[in-house]
């Protein structure tokens, strides 16, 4: 009965935190830890929750080539069975506390997330899961076996989709020969064993190479005392290596069949480094250009007056290496040809003038108005927590944030745009071509 009350306790308590205001001025504290890890920490004692997110420099891009898809199965199977604990218990194990374990891979990092109840009882007991997750997994062979078999069968699948095709195919023209361009195939996974999730595991899962975010109801000295107990166990390791450059592709466009009705359609290249001062410049343009929806000059070009698509869009996804710039839209192949002279129009007339000042307005009030809304709760501000830490951004980042955006021109724009978008780097991909 206890863990039933206790559990409904913490979905109550997870539903207000949604709700939880963010309070301008976030006081951000960072140190080292005693293993070597760095540490971060937001206190608030607004709910009786503790979030905590910890980082490794252990993503895709460390994997050799031949066994891509090893970061996702060392990260997959870290609770299939740790210390004296097997897959099943450590799943009952998180519902007896009310705790709730998670975490991502992507090409730079894996992490794994905690969010439990800050009363003691519940907190020491879930840091012991996550601790003993961390350091002790055992990466049993059944288990890996059948993650082995889904992930082939998902890749396998996948394969199949126009989408997905179109992406794995974009990433390799774009990153020719670096590890940003590798995806993980039925081959390489194949070629995965136990013995490879334990060395991935050893070799990048180290205090150094971690970076700890902590936020929510527990005091200075506790958040010392966990970023300790959940790092102490783990081999001290050493800091990140220097990491293979990234070299820009030639622009070319590459068409490949597909029996879809209609065609996906990626345009795009190499662009900005987490940390580049041409951050605010280039995401206060890409808003005019393609990520403000429909107050954006491709979906107005487009969609709205040309009705060639129903979704157009553009980003920027900044990485520890420079991340992609991209432009997606999806169209009737048989209109495949128009709708990319068009977008490669509004492109190119982007990067000749930049935003007028009405628009630039617009980005600037949209961007900096809507922060408040992307750190309204803990779990949300955990997620900058751990974006400022890992990529090393100034810890004043949110507060400045508003006024970074407000301060850009016009011309800041049409400059940074002119450094990291160049016509004779721009590879297309079209997948389901005529």
């Amino acid at each position: 009965m206890i863990p039933r009350l206790m559990k409904m306790r913490f979905l109550l308590l997870l539903a207000a935190c949604v709700a939880c205001s963010a309070q301008a001025g976030v006081k951000i504290q960072q140190w080292i830890a005693p293993s070597g890890a760095k540490v971060l920490f937001v206190e608030s004692h607004d709910l009786p929750i503790l979030d905590v997110n910890i980082d490794f420099a252990a993503g895709s891009i460390h994997a050799p080539a031949d066994k891509a898809g090893v970061a996702g199965l060392t990260h997959g199977l870290l609770d299939a069975g740790a210390g004296d604990w097997s897959e099943d218990q450590i799943a009952e194990r998180q519902v007896d506390l009310g705790a709730r374990i998670g975490g991502s891979v992507d090409d730079d990092r894996a992490s794994l997330t905690l969010r439990t109840l800050s009363s003691r009882i519940e907190r020491d007991g879930a840091l012991e899961l996550l601790q003993t997750i961390l350091t002790r997994p055992l990466f049993p062979e059944a288990v890996l076996a059948r993650e082995r078999a889904r992930s082939i069968a998902a890749i396998q699948e996948a394969d199949t989709r126009p989408d997905h095709i179109a992406g794995k195919r974009f990433a390799a023209a774009i990153y020719p020969g670096h590890p940003y361009g590798v995806s993980a195939s039925v081959e390489s996974v194949g070629r995965i064993g136990r013995d490879d999730l334990v060395e991935y595991h050893q070799r990048f899962y180290t205090a150094r190479r971690a970076v700890i975010s902590i936020i929510g109801d527990v005091s200075r000295a506790d958040a010392e005392a966990i970023a300790q107990r959940l790092s102490g166990g783990l081999p001290a390791g050493r800091g990140d290596a220097p990491l293979p450059a990234v070299t820009l592709p030639k622009a070319e466009t590459v068409k490949l069949p597909h029996p879809a009705a209609q065609s996906h359609i990626l345009v795009g290249m190499p662009a900005i480094r987490r940390g580049d001062p041409d951050f605010f410049p280039l995401l206060v343009g890409n808003y005019t250009l393609g990520g403000g929806g429909f107050v954006s000059r491709l979906m107005n070009e487009v969609r709205e007056k040309r009705g060639l698509v129903y979704d157009v869009h553009s980003y920027f996804s900044p990485r520890k290496l420079e991340g992609p710039f991209q432009i997606g839209l999806q169209t009737r192949r048989d209109q495949a040809d128009a709708a990319l002279k068009v977008v490669n129009e509004v492109l190119a007339g982007f990067l000749r003038s930049g935003p007028t000042a009405a628009e630039l307005k617009a980005a600037k009030q949209n961007l900096a108005d809507g922060l408040a809304l992307r750190i309204d709760s803990n779990a949300k501000l955990l997620g900058y927590l751990a974006v400022i830490g890992f990529y090393d951004l100034p810890l004043s980042y949110l507060d400045d944030y508003p006024a970074r955006v407000k301060a850009v021109t016009a011309a800041q724009v049409r400059e940074a745009f002119a450094r990291h978008v160049k016509a004779e780097n721009l590879v297309t991909v079209v997948v389901a071509a005529d």
